[in-house]
């Protein structure tokens, strides 16, 4: 069998650390073949795909790659003109000031020339959904154009193999399927070999074979089936399973009847355990209360554009916030929520007839006014898409600290109001004195928002706060969200994973083209399938997986739009398992 890469007994440790990133790992990847590489963060993962690439040289053990062993000096070339890698944060791989320069910059960097050069570059860009793009500045694209980016860079290379490290984390779901679409076809016409490093357990379950790593070492590996649909080992090593066997996994909790264990091995095995279990149930959906909420932001009219005479990241902006709900920003990348929610505390402040107002207690603030800034900053916190970049300090209790003490907090209340914060986001005292930058990535993401946190605001604007965390990383983030909501918080969340927004969200707002498609409740939000693709968004896994089943089900038309008002797996099974007992 002839291995692209293979790894034995591989050790390695930074030097300012005195443990293992990696701990005696082994792994081996096939020639043309497509693996997951999984695992919670801090595991190891990416260290493991910097050895592969020789960015790192491992202390112990033998790592070859296209039979070349990278210790040797003298070839390490050979490998790195062959091995692309696309890592999570695009901002660190872009380095071109226009689109195509970008995409150009590696292929030329190995000695392609025109006509060949500017081919690679177009194709790329082109895969990617990039080419109308190919002459803007790369400063102005959003996040999730940038990630795109950087793969294009990569592709123009034409690696052997192609290493993803939460390559898809900043896309929209359309952008990511249509990547994963990608990748299927380079690996299944190019040959080429990928490894994924994924927190995504539905782009984990596409992949031919799956590799669990856990402390550096390498836990588990095999058939994606059988490995993601262990829920138990899935959810000890701080990963997930996909949604089809977590709704069995609920049920059996719910109903106390337990399932074959095949029965969670495809969609398909599932769908068909089910409506034998529990066909012809009738679904009741307990009556809900929806009370009316005040407007604490209303939006009228607001458009903007980075570049004098170019497009508009959003245009005729309108919309009310309202105090005390979880609103979802949701639409494709680039569409302009991050340009609309950095209007919210006068980041961006437009210039023309748009207007933003705020209603705190009597007072009445725009963002017109300069003597309004201020305190609206104050009431309104953001945490950015990258939220480390807000880190600045040389310890924890600092960082956290600097902005109440802006405000004018000392003593025992800015004490207080630090310590509470780093409470509330779910980090031990024991931090306050580190370095941020000494923490995990999911630890920096905590800290940037406990320095928000601890400016009490009314408002808290959360750009992807889950980005690149692993699924438990995503729970725990999401269970500090829900709990600074049910303390009074406005929360406003910019995310591209709709199972998050259809599960947390009160509402739901859509973009497209920098402007507002719809905004409603999440379970009205995906009822129209063709106003969907007119959306340019996807209905979230849980749902699309409820409306077969409520078909295989047999279910009456009452229990079926019940059903797919479910927001959640354990929601789904308590309406299934209370119906059927």
């Amino acid at each position: 069998m002839d291995f692209i890469a293979s790894a034995r007994d591989v050790r390695f440790s930074y030097s300012d650390s005195d443990r293992y990133a990696v701990d005696g790992a082994s792994l081996f990847i096939e020639e043309g073949s497509y693996v997951a590489l999984l695992g919670a963060n801090g595991s190891g993962k990416s260290t493991m795909a910097k050895l592969l690439d020789v960015i790192e040289v491992q202390d112990e053990g033998e790592i070859k790659v296209f039979g070349i062993d990278t210790k040797d000096d003298a070839r390490f070339w050979d490998i790195r003109c062959n091995v692309g890698c696309v890592f999570q944060n695009p901002d660190n791989q872009i380095v071109g000031t226009t689109v195509e320069e970008d995409v150009a910059f590696g292929p030329e960097n190995i000695g392609v020339k025109n006509p060949e050069l500017a081919e690679r570059v177009y194709k790329a860009l082109r895969y990617v959904g990039l080419y109308d793009r190919k002459e803007s500045q790369t400063a102005y694209l959003s996040g999730g154009q940038k990630q795109k980016l950087a793969i294009a860079g990569v592709l123009a290379m034409k690696p052997k193999l192609l290493i993803l490290d939460e390559a898809t984390a900043m896309l929209d779901p359309v952008s990511r399927d249509e990547f994963l679409s990608l990748a299927e076809r380079l690996v299944r016409e190019k040959k080429i070999s990928i490894l994924t490093i994924t927190h995504d357990m539905t782009e984990a379950s596409r992949t031919d074979k799956v590799l669990i790593m856990d402390k550096g070492k390498i836990t588990m590996e095999g058939d994606p089936r059988e490995i993601l649909n262990d829920v138990p080992k899935m959810l000890e090593a701080g990963l997930d399973s996909p949604i089809y066997s977590k709704l069995l996994w609920e049920l059996k909790n719910v109903t106390g009847v337990d399932y074959p264990v095949d029965s969670a091995r495809s969609i398909t095995s599932s769908l068909r355990y089910l409506s034998t279990r529990f066909t012809g149930v009738r679904i009741n959906m307990p009556k809900e209360k929806h009370p009316q909420k005040e407007t604490l932001i209303s939006i009228r009219d607001l458009s903007y554009r980075y570049e004098d005479k170019g497009p508009y990241a959003i245009k005729d902006i309108n919309l009310d916030i309202k105090k005390g709900e979880l609103l979802a920003l949701v639409g494709r990348s680039g569409c302009g929520k991050t340009t609309l929610i950095t209007h919210l505390n006068g980041i961006i402040r437009s210039e023309g007839k748009g207007k933003i107002e705020y209603r705190f207690g009597n007072e009445t603030y725009t963002t017109s006014s300069k003597r309004d800034i201020k305190k609206i900053r104050q009431k309104v916190g953001l945490v950015f898409q990258y939220p480390e970049y807000q880190l600045f300090e040389d310890t924890v209790y600092k960082d956290v600290a600097y902005g109440p003490k802006k405000m004018g907090l000392k003593g025992d209340e800015l004490d207080k109001a630090v310590r509470e914060a780093v409470k509330i986001v779910g980090l031990d005292e024991s931090v306050l004195e580190q370095s941020p930058f000494e923490l995990s990535g999911g630890q920096q993401r905590r800290v940037a928002m406990a320095g928000v946190i601890a400016m009490k605001p009314e408002v808290l604007v959360l750009d992807e706060p889950a980005a690149g965390l692993d699924p438990k990383g995503r729970r725990e983030m999401f269970k500090t969200i829900n709990d600074l909501k049910e303390s009074g918080t406005t929360i406003v969340l910019v995310t591209h994973y709709m199972d998050e927004a259809y599960e947390h969200a009160d509402r739901i707002c859509t973009m497209k083209d920098g402007m507002i498609m719809e905004v409603s409740e999440p379970c009205r939000m995906f009822e129209d399938k063709e106003e969907l693709r007119r959306m340019e968004i996807r209905s979230p896994y849980l749902r699309r997986f409820l409306e077969i089943l409520s078909i295989r089900l047999g279910l009456d038309p009452v229990s079926r739009k019940n059903l797919l008002k479910a927001q959640s797996v354990r929601q789904a099974a308590l309406m299934i398992g209370g119906a059927d007992a």
